[in-house]
């Protein structure tokens, strides 16, 4: 059994644009294929740049905010609630259009 609460976490960079900060919940190696679970937070016009993996599926859930994301040229509407799963190979975006933080929570897979 592990427990954590994201009020105990500390900050780290997203790799794709380290000012974009995530509290990882579950670590590489805590469940067998599984890269990360994690809480990202972007603030408003913060970018996380194109980029693929080429055998991670990633799931992100809006946890609040709004943006875009960007799956293989085609734009993607963020939102409250939303859910989207990227597979291998697809290259994707993600922008906060919004004028609050959007928050996604996320993990990999591969």
């Amino acid at each position: 059994m592990k427990r954590v609460s994201l009020s105990e976490l500390s900050d780290q960079g997203v790799s794709h644009n380290t000012a974009i900060r995530k509290k990882v919940m579950v670590q590489p190696g805590d469940i067998p294929h599984l890269t990360n679970f994690s809480q990202a937070t972007f603030a408003p016009g913060q970018v996380a740049k194109a980029h693929a993996h080429s055998d991670m599926y990633e799931v992100f859930f809006v946890s609040a905010g709004n943006g875009t994301m960007a799956v293989n040229g085609a734009d993607q509407d963020l939102s409250q609630g939303v859910c989207i799963l990227v597979e291998p190979g697809d290259v994707h975006e993600v922008t906060n259009t919004g004028d609050e933080p959007l928050v996604l929570t996320y993990f990999g897979i591969v």
